[in-house]
């Protein structure tokens, strides 16, 4: 039997341009998820859309997770050109895959780290808020609305989706795109996490999650990999931002950064 392996696939943030700037770059966005795990036949455990970079949590090999995101990539930037004429802007955004092993609920925590990324960025109060993605996707009391695709025309699928391929004609459509829990993987995600506490909690308590987001923090702030790299007033507004978007107490943000708890309080007491 075949051990299934999980991919955690993340973009570098854009620095100029967007991937999204509106409501209908987004609609496409999630319409061109769809179509390209489709065609692949392939398993989406979790993902969402940030305006300027994407995560996936993907079973799938490493190889199949990269032909995936560049397929993806290729959906939106053909949607980039005819909207606003961008010409290769995605071909440039680079991509890291991190395997990821069901071993020390590593899985968990990286589903729990993509779900949380719009509370991170001060969007929403709960993942579920946030529509871009799986945000609402799991432990659902209320069933999801929508019309199957099979019920439109070829012609109005196409112009949908925007793309030429046939697709699963079970996909259920609602303002405007397809929606995630009719191709995610949610009875699994669901059984994996066991019970909706179980679920919150990795959202809110996962110190790995925390700390897979101090990258993306040093990234898009000042354009860093390493907190190390950066200067002490640096660090400073990295635990900041940390503890206002977690409400994280100090012994945590000393836990998730490394620094010293006498600093950290000096940090935050800072200007």
């Amino acid at each position: 039997m075949m051990k299934l392996e999980y991919q955690l696939v993340t973009t570098d943030h854009l620095v100029d341009r967007l991937w999204f700037r509106d409501d209908d770059d987004y609609k496409s966005g999630m319409n061109g998820v769809a179509v390209i795990a489709d065609t692949m036949n392939l398993d989406i455990l979790s993902f969402i859309l940030m305006s300027n970079h994407v995560h996936f949590v993907l079973c799938c090999s490493r190889d199949k997770a990269f032909e995936f995101i560049n397929g993806l990539k290729c959906h939106h930037s053909a949607y980039l050109q005819r909207r606003y004429g961008y010409k290769e802007l995605l071909r440039r955004n680079s991509v890291d895959i991190q395997k990821v092993g069901r071993e020390d609920e590593s899985l968990e925590k990286a589903i729990a780290y993509v779900q949380m990324n719009s509370v991170a960025a001060n969007i929403c109060l709960h993942p579920s808020g946030y529509p871009w993605g799986t945000g609402n996707a799991f432990f659902r009391i209320t069933a999801i609305q929508g019309k199957r695709l099979g019920t439109m025309s070829g012609r109005a699928q196409k112009r949908l989706v925007q793309s030429n391929k046939t697709l699963s004609q079970n996909l259920l459509v609602s303002n405007g795109y397809i929606q995630p829990e009719s191709f995610v993987q949610v009875r699994f995600v669901e059984s994996l996490f066991r019970t909706p506490a179980r679920f919150n909690f990795f959202l809110v308590n996962s110190s790995k999650a925390k700390r897979r987001l101090l990258p993306d923090l040093c990234h898009s702030l000042f354009r860093k990999t390493k907190l190390n790299e950066l200067t002490w007033e640096q660090q400073a507004e990295i635990t900041k931002q940390i503890r206002g978007r977690f409400c994280s107490e100090i012994h945590q943000l000393v836990r998730v950064t490394g620094i010293p708890y006498p600093e950290i309080a000096k940090m935050l007491d800072s200007p």
